[in-house]
């Protein structure tokens, strides 16, 4: 039987609180101006130094707006600079909703795909109840990105325009998801009647030209090819006349995508350091790139993206951006609140513990466009170009402290020649394979 709270047990809390000055100030701040404007330490704003020893020039911030597409930004904005230096543009924005429309599309084929597979679960089952949870939700993962890429291709933002959609995701979701769990009770109500997956994959592809259409009445047609031309920043034209999305990515973007290798830390002891794990049905392109990520101790991944930057090569990342900052001050600091005088007793939560506990996980994707590096060679703190625009931060992007970046930052996406030798001989293992609901799993949710 569950204990209750008790009569005795409120007066043995509330003891002492009026006596206890400390106590008496952070209640009267705390109601008048809330938690965050009170503990905010002012040494630690006032120190927060903007100028960096190693930088990448980038153009104005890109903004994914009132969708959660921060992956794709993130991936698109590493990717642009190599275009933005061929062809000798001033600034140069990739399509976020082309890519978008093609993800909805694979995530609907995904998550059809799964249902299939999974047919004979029970439908209250954790695992069914994991997929029917967010069957075409914004986020993703690299790996899934790239998978886009290779099947797709790129195309600049011109040749398919921002959708009101695009930007609002929220109903177009909404509906999407209406529409596919229902396609779901449809396939498992067949699959109990005995049809099997030959017969149920019959029923999907007249499920999937249903998404198809839902996907162009929100977020425009897809072009196949499109007239590309441009203006340096010379004001020189260029004319390349007509191009598909495939051919423009082959031929302007110059990136390895197949060298890059996603490395996280996650300090936690189900997940051993030196091993590649996925994670299971965690993906978007069916057929395509299987998400993987090679855990690795803190110093092998700042070190790879300390190098990479040294390089002038920016770095995707994922990190809990909510956690431990300030979006109006661009600052993401874990010496910004004291709270300990707020509520008499310290946080002592370790990153292990946060994962473990559901308290962190990675939320949003950003990119690492500079360091600012010490006498000693230590980072200090980072740049970071964000995707909320230019009216967000220091004109779209953000301080990290080093501190933060240990605590905060689980995944970077790094060139495999940045890696020592132990770590790149993984890659060539099969990965161990994580749940569903793992916390690395979670940006793609």
């Amino acid at each position: 039987m569950k204990q209750s709270i008790s009569s005795g047990d409120l007066a043995r809390f509330g003891a002492g609180l009026s006596d206890d000055p400390t106590y008496g100030l952070s209640l009267n701040a705390v109601t008048e101006n809330g938690v965050r404007a009170v503990a905010m330490r002012r040494r630690s704003v006032a120190a927060a130094d903007s100028t960096f020893s190693h930088r990448i020039k980038t153009p104005e911030a890109a903004n994914q707006k009132k969708s959660g597409r921060c992956w794709l930004f993130a991936a698109m904005n590493t990717l642009r600079l190599s275009i933005m230096d061929r062809l000798n543009l001033k600034d140069f924005q990739l399509s976020g909703a082309w890519l978008m429309f093609w993800d909805k599309l694979e995530k609907a084929n995904w998550f059809l795909e799964n249902i299939i597979e999974t047919r004979e679960e029970p439908l209250d089952g954790r695992v069914v109840m994991w997929l029917m949870q967010d069957p075409v939700g914004d986020g993703g993962q690299w790996d899934m990105f790239v998978s886009l890429v290779e099947k797709y291709g790129l195309v600049p933002e011109e040749a398919m325009p921002e959708s009101y959609s695009s930007g609002r995701s929220r109903a177009m979701n909404a509906f999407l998801v209406e529409k596919l769990r229902e396609y779901a009770r449809d396939l498992r109500r067949r699959a109990a009647e005995g049809a099997g997956p030959g017969e149920l994959r019959a029923e999907k592809e007249r499920m999937m030209a249903t998404v198809y259409r839902m996907l162009c009445v929100h977020l425009g047609e897809p072009a196949q090819s499109f007239v590309w031309q441009w203006r340096d920043r010379d004001d020189e034209f260029h004319r390349h006349g007509e191009i598909t999305p495939r051919e423009f990515a082959e031929e302007y973007v110059e990136f390895d995508l197949d060298s890059m290798v996603c490395l996280i830390n996650a300090p936690t002891e189900d997940k051993p350091y030196g091993k590649l794990y996925t994670v299971q049905y965690l993906g978007n392109v069916a057929g395509g790139r299987q998400v993987r990520y090679l855990n690795v101790p803190m110093d092998v991944l700042r070190e790879a993206a300390l190098e990479m930057l040294r390089d002038g090569r920016a770095v995707w990342f994922g990190c809990d951006v909510g956690k431990m900052g300030d979006r109006k001050k661009g600052l993401l600091d874990m010496a910004i609140f004291d709270l300990e005088p707020v509520y008499g007793e310290p946080m002592t939560m370790t990153k292990a513990d946060r994962l473990d506990y559901g308290h962190s996980r990675m939320t949003h994707a950003m990119v690492l466009t500079g360091v600012d590096i010490d006498d000693r060679g230590e980072p200090v703190r980072w740049d970071i170009e964000n995707s909320w625009g230019k009216e967000s931060g220091r004109k779209g992007h953000l301080t990290m402290t080093d501190r933060w970046f240990e605590e905060y930052l689980y995944e970077v996406t790094v060139d495999a020649d940045y890696l020592p030798d132990e770590y790149r001989a993984v890659l060539e293992t099969e990965p161990v394979v994580l749940p569903p609901w793992d916390p690395m799993g979670s940006l793609a949710r």
